[in-house]
């Protein structure tokens, strides 16, 4: 049911903008809108609410406020949601209640058919007629190239941020990876030091052996393998705050002669066997389809004779090219130029690049749930958080600052809502890749593999065997 109606809101503030919907606006939005499944308000500069599948005597779970105009002058014009979420970030529209439920109808409203009709072409001129926004943001993405410079700059946008903030919400090991709940009543720490023996025995770590984790992060699973396996670990990373991190924690624990992490790109590995075991968690995601021969055939060529390597990583059922809305979202706001890829061509590059595919293990729900602990975690930790974000943020106004002598004019602080929608912004991107997980558009899968040069088996024959 979408029921229009031309009267305030008993909760909205007073209207600044005494303009009404035109009439042929009004009814394409009614009808585009009416496709979506969820119950959903729209409310109109505080003027008119357009109700989906809802009433006033029966009100959604959420209702997005429109404040300018201008908003759904570039719906129209412009046909892209992730104007929704620039105006969200300017002040232009907000929400009220469930940002579960806006995140489903704006998945919804992505997939919405736009018909090139007369009814389309009469909203489109009476959209015209509404004040335009002061600025029009530029939605279009840097191209994703994976040089070794762009991958940098993506992993000080994500990972910088500071340590403080990713603390409130992982672990405290501080995994930023899938976890793997062997039992639902399994905490999230569980779940964690469950993946990272998990990982441990599929490799088969021996006292004395040398690993070397690819992206190593915060470093909980080198730890793990040299606390509890006695291997050597070296892990590279291309963040300086992790780097940091990983550094405190050796020195912590008395490991800096069993224990070293790096600054490194995977590109720049030895092309000698070095290691006798290899993983890379969670960054496979970010290699890219282009350089996939060349991920696989540095690391083969860094591995000893009979050594094994583990590859944990997000796919996708259909491959990104950065045109859904999903993708762009994460790649704007959240991690820049991510590219996932089917299981399909991941596994194709490995066995070109001369890897036999042992093992495949799909945890897609794992991921689902892992998920929604964090986002749970980050929303009671709301108040830290947006202490953190402004901070960040501020940070990274004054390094993008082109003139050294423009920050005197800098503002002491920033508006104050703006932590609060970037805290948002966090949460939708974590609540949607749960949701992407539990729709079955993304999976998670650890690949266990060996060279096929390798013409002796030195593994037990099931993975029973394997995991003992």
């Amino acid at each position: 049911m979408v029921v229009s109606e031309l009267q305030r809101s008993q909760t909205a503030a007073a209207p600044q903008w005494a303009i009404a919907l035109p009439p042929a606006l009004r009814t394409w939005l009614e009808a585009a809108f009416s496709q979506l499944s969820v119950p959903l308000c729209l409310d109109f500069w505080g003027r008119e609410q357009l109700w989906i599948h809802c009433n006033a005597d029966d009100p959604p779970p959420v209702t997005l406020q429109i404040r300018h105009p201008g908003i759904v002058r570039s719906l129209l014009t412009r046909r892209d949601p992730l104007i929704l979420v620039e105006g969200y970030l300017n002040g232009d529209c907000d929400f009220v209640g469930d940002l579960e439920t806006l995140i489903v109808a704006m998945q919804q409203l992505g997939r919405v058919p736009i018909p090139l009709n007369l009814s389309t072409l009469q909203a489109a001129r009476a959209a015209l007629s509404l004040p335009s926004l002061k600025t029009q943001p530029s939605l279009s993405s840097e191209k994703t190239r994976h040089t070794p410079a762009q991958d940098r700059a993506a992993i000080h946008h994500h990972y910088d941020m500071g340590n403080d903030f990713y603390q409130l919400w992982l672990d405290p090991l501080m995994v930023y990876s899938c976890a793997h709940f062997e039992t639902e009543q399994m905490s999230l720490a569980e779940a964690q030091a469950a993946k990272l023996d998990l990982i441990c025995r599929k490799l088969r770590l021996s006292p004395g052996e040398t690993l070397l984790d690819i992206g190593c992060g915060w470093g909980a699973l080198l730890r793990w393998a040299v606390e509890r396996y006695g291997v050597f670990g070296v892990g590279i990373t291309l963040s300086q705050a992790q780097l940091d991190y990983n550094q405190e924690k050796i020195a912590e624990a008395g490991l800096g002669d069993r224990l070293q992490v790096q600054l490194m790109d995977y590109r720049d590995l030895p092309q000698t066997p070095t290691f006798d075991k290899i993983v890379s968690v969670g960054m496979v995601e970010h290699v890219g389809r282009r350089n996939l021969p060349v991920y696989f055939q540095r690391i083969g060529r860094s591995l000893k004779p009979g050594g094994l390597f583990l590859n944990h990583g997000i796919t996708a059922s259909a491959e990104w090219n950065g045109s859904s809305l999903g993708e762009r979202f994460i790649n704007r706001y959240i991690f820049p130029h991510g590219e996932l890829l089917r299981l399909s061509t991941v596994l194709d590059a490995a066995e070109a690049a001369g890897w036999e595919i042992v093992d495949v293990d799909g945890w897609r729900l794992h991921y689902a749930k892992t998920l929604r602990c964090w986002e749970a975690n980050l929303r009671n930790a709301a108040a830290q958080a947006k202490r953190l974000l402004g901070d960040a943020m501020r940070n990274r106004m004054l390094e993008n600052l082109e003139n050294r002598e423009q920050s005197g004019r800098l503002p002491s602080t920033l508006p104050e809502t703006l932590p609060h929608r970037y805290l948002q912004l966090w949460r939708a991107y974590l609540l949607g890749s749960a949701l992407g997980f539990e729709q079955n558009q993304m999976g998670l899968y650890q690949t266990l593999l060996r060279p096929k040069s390798e013409t002796r088996w030195n593994l037990p024959l099931t993975r029973v065997g394997w995991l003992a």
